[in-house]
């Protein structure tokens, strides 16, 4: 393990602070046009820094869209492994900007936090790799492994661009495995291992009864309901045990192992009733709230819509009604195999008098999981544990990040995700704030795993 390159970090942190100040400074919103010169200039920062630091075949590479950055460092040697590392430029828009404290763009450190837009998503994190690059090549000048690096600025939009990127470049982004930090631990100061993540499908259903609305005394009685019978198909597809009564849903389940549920029990995590302001939790009938959010597969309506929603009363039979569903899904379950049989479902349930209309969503992705006691993934928990000073915890996370599923599948490698944001990060919301002591931290636990992945 290199000393040398932990205290060049220490030495030189109000630097590599300054460096990070310019790269959050840049208005890299890649969902709005009005940005299209800003998403520019992040890519050219990071072109530059990569150069800087003494990577090969630095370019910035066309998608069609935003572009994507990518280098490479191959002087450790043909014995020596190679890792992609994946993160991302662009950042969410700032909406709404009165409810910030500080400017989006103009960082600031306040208790031991530093906020701005992109500090924990993922501008923080992908140039914590960086500086950890520049801190092994000032000290010892040379990285203790080959480096491919793939910083897309698209991944806010649904990096629409990337899997053809991945696919058609096989050969230029192939590694023995991949690295992402773009996640976080489950409390500030507890490392933690993120060993698998859950899938996404989803579905639109469209209820439509008369042509138009109507007077509900003239034809309440004689004419069905749209929204009623909505609501119908909508209790049919989940019980009172959080359980979804939609056949063939859970066919493919790969089970949750006992070793897995010890895992979890081990995990002190969040208070759900503190966090949310729920009155009680619920989770599938036979598990737990932590192995359900992490493990096993949910199914949530995201809004119902139709009829009349303005104040006061209209007393209309709506002419149509319509609910946005999505799943999350875990090894095992194929999101459009889930997404046949949703469909399937709506269409028997459907009370007569109405016709339905299910469009299903374009962006899926299948879930992914790594056997937490893979070398690479145990060497990542001594690297974090020895950075924080505290075992390393082992959790599956509820969300979804389509690029590991692309990655996975392209490649056939393992991916270990090395993600130091806290769930007080406020993703996405105003005022992101990423913690100082995970930058420090965070950068100690990467320069312990490069040297540990390449001590066999």
């Amino acid at each position: 393990m290199s000393e040398q390159a932990i205290k060049y970090l220490s030495d030189n942190r109000d630097q590599l602070l300054k460096k990070l100040h310019d790269f959050l400074s840049i208005p890299s919103v890649s969902t709005d046009s009005v940005h299209k010169d800003d998403i520019k200039q992040a890519a050219s920062y990071l072109e530059s820094y990569l150069n800087d630091i003494g990577f090969e075949n630095v370019e910035q590479q066309d998608t069609g869209g935003h572009p994507l950055v990518y280098a490479e460092y191959n002087q450790a040697g043909p014995d020596a492994p190679t890792v992609l590392f994946y993160g991302h430029y662009d950042v969410q828009p700032v909406d709404p900007i009165d409810q910030w404290e500080s400017d989006p763009f103009e960082p600031e450190v306040r208790d031991g936090r530093l906020y701005a837009r992109g500090s924990s998503d993922d501008k923080g994190q992908v140039f914590m790799h960086l500086a950890v690059f520049e801190a092994y090549m000032k000290t010892e000048g040379k990285l203790p492994l080959n480096v491919k690096v793939c910083i897309e600025g698209e991944e806010e939009i649904g990096s629409e661009n990337l899997y053809t990127m991945l696919h058609d470049k096989k050969e230029q982004f192939g590694a023995d495995f991949a690295v992402i930090s773009d996640s976080g631990m489950v409390a500030q100061n507890q490392p933690t291992i993120l060993y698998g993540l859950k899938g996404f499908t989803g579905i639109e259903i469209n209820v439509t009864g008369p042509d138009h609305d109507l007077h509900s005394g003239m034809y309440g009685g004689a004419v069905r309901n749209p929204a009623i019978a909505l609501s119908h198909i909508l209790a049919s597809m989940k019980n009172e045990e959080e359980v979804v009564t939609v056949d063939g849903f859970y066919d493919d389940v790969e089970p949750l192992s006992d070793h897995e549920r010890e895992l979890i029990a081990k995990v002190e995590g969040e208070d759900y009733r503190e966090s949310t302001g729920a009155t009680e939790t619920v989770s599938e009938k036979g598990y737990t709230a932590k192995e359900h959010t992490m493990a096993r597969p949910t199914f949530e309506i995201n809004g119902i819509f139709g009829g009349y929603q303005g104040e006061g009363t209209k007393t209309i039979i709506p002419s149509q009604a319509g609910a946005k569903i999505t799943c999350r899904l875990v090894p095992g379950q194929d999101p459009e195999h889930i997404q046949s049989l949703l469909e399937k479902h709506v269409h028997e349930a459907a009370p007569s008098g109405v016709t339905v209309d299910v469009k299903k969503e374009k962006l899926s992705a299948k879930a992914y999981k790594v056997d937490p006691d893979h070398p690479l993934i145990k060497k990542a928990a001594k690297s974090y544990t020895e950075a924080f000073g505290k075992e390393t915890v082992y959790v599956r996370m509820g969300g979804s990040i389509p690029v590991v599923e692309w990655i996975e599948s392209i490649y056939n490698v393992p991916i270990v995700l090395l993600g130091f944001g806290t769930p007080d990060d406020r993703l996405h919301s105003p005022n992101e704030s990423f913690p100082l002591d995970s930058f420090d931290k965070g950068m100690e636990t990467l320069v312990r795993y490069w040297a540990e992945v390449n001590n066999d």
